[in-house]
């Protein structure tokens, strides 16, 4: 296509974008932009697949000045133009190219491509892919910058899972969790991808987490912290709180999830792929009305656009292709803004990002003057260390939280005996 085409094309596409108004107004011109610098900068080697392509030209943009959002905002705006505008949906690669060969050097495109293909055939959350993906990249980036780049790929042993792990504790000075964490995307690279044995290894990797009491609001805190919050946020806070939810099993909720009858919420395909039901505060019943009432003026926007239905878990779209479109399906807390489904290409309405929740959460904690290191997990634990003080079964608290061991739910025991029964210091006996 000339240089001419192309500039047609763009001006169609930013149209294209204005018509349907998948973006606002502001953005187009920037979506114009991230496509016109893919087609002059991304690599057009013959039997190059426009995955690879995509791939390549996204390193340029890490390895340059443009920041996480910009890298998000380019992949939407290529794969819209792709997918949404040309209607192109066989540009993945067909034959994938060999991750590792005999030497051992890793064609670090590829293997990520490879992985992210297992993970969502293990069925893995996207959060999750998200996270092995990144931890994947700075293991490459490591080894590259270490030497181990060579014309074919990157070299990859045993012996540098080891050392990355020592150079996150030794050097960056990494907390355990976020060791452990690069560790499982590490071994799965190493294990479903690239067939590596890490032999011995594998035992004395992990780093050991030392038991620590959770953060706990007392219930005046609480009151103080959602007086300080409002609109969705408050909302939010409020559901989380009154069942006990983790913030992205809130931000997930969908309709059907409701009963107001029962006062009850549905958590579906909670932590370790779990349904459980909670408890829906009485106090939340008409303000989640009344958001609703709102939230349906939106869906129904979205239906007279056309737009894409909502996200469906395990392939439901296909068992039941008109589902996705239906009401009973629709996000209780939906964006604001359409976004591209990264795993299908297709621009479509997906929940509120918890970094809006968080953010206002934050907020609220230094208004309402709470010096505790409080985050939006607080309100969870805050939730069963209250329920336990007015008396509730430990087992009952354990079902509520979907906690697979009661074990893990006794921690809360450790917090509120010292609340139910405090002990008097020998200072003050004195």
């Amino acid at each position: 296509m000339s240089y001419q085409d192309n500039n047609l094309r763009l001006s169609e596409y930013g149209d294209f974008l204005l018509q349907k108004q998948l973006v606002p107004p502001n953005r187009a011109k920037f979506y114009v932009g991230w496509v016109r610098r893919f087609l002059n900068e991304a690599s057009t080697t013959p039997g190059l697949s426009i995955e690879d392509r995509i791939a390549g030209f996204i390193e340029i943009l890490r390895k340059g000045s443009s920041e996480d959002w910009q890298i998000e905002q380019a992949q939407t705006a290529i794969r819209m133009y792709l997918v949404n505008f040309l209607n192109q949906t066989d540009w993945r690669p067909q034959n994938p190219r060999i991750v590792i060969n005999s030497n051992g050097q890793v064609d670090r495109t590829a293997a990520l491509t490879s992985m992210v293909e297992v993970l969502r055939t293990k069925h893995y959350s996207y959060r999750t892919e998200e996270t092995y993906r990144d931890w994947i990249r700075r293991f490459f980036d490591y080894l590259d910058e270490t030497g181990n780049k060579t014309a074919e790929g990157t070299l990859v042993t045993p012996e540098s899972f080891r050392n990355y792990l020592a150079f996150l504790a030794n050097r960056q000075h990494v907390s355990a969790s976020t060791q452990n964490q690069a560790f499982s995307a590490i071994l799965f690279l190493y294990r479903e991808i690239l067939n590596l044995d890490p032999g011995s290894l594998e035992q004395g990797l992990r780093a050991k987490r030392g038991i620590k009491l959770p953060v706990v609001l007392s219930v005046e805190e609480v009151t103080r912290l959602l007086k300080n919050l409002a609109g969705q946020a408050q909302l939010m806070a409020q559901v989380i709180f009154g069942g006990g939810l983790r913030v992205m099993e809130c931000c997930r909720l969908r309709v059907k999830d409701i009963d107001f009858e029962n006062n009850l919420l549905f958590v579906r395909d909670g932590k370790g792929s779990k349904d459980r039901s909670t408890l829906l505060a009485g106090a939340v019943c008409e303000p989640l009305r009344t958001h609703l009432k709102e939230i349906r003026v939106l869906y129904e926007k979205d239906r007279s656009a056309k737009i894409a239905g909502v996200w469906m878990p395990d392939a439901l779209d296909r068992k039941y292709p008109s589902a996705s479109t239906e009401w009973a399906w629709y996000w209780v807390f939906p964006s604001r803004d359409l976004s591209l489904d990264p795993r299908s290409g297709f621009v479509r309405r997906h929940h509120v990002s918890d970094n809006m929740i968080q953010a206002a959460f934050q907020g609220a904690v230094k208004t309402a003057g709470i010096n505790k290191p409080a985050s939006v997990h607080t309100l969870r634990h805050s939730f069963a260390t209250h329920l336990l003080l007015n008396g509730v079964d430990i087992r009952q608290i354990q079902e509520y939280l979907g906690h697979q061991n009661v074990e893990t739910t006794m921690i809360y025991t450790h917090v509120v005996k010292d609340l139910r029964h405090p002990v008097t210091s020998p200072l003050d006996l004195l």
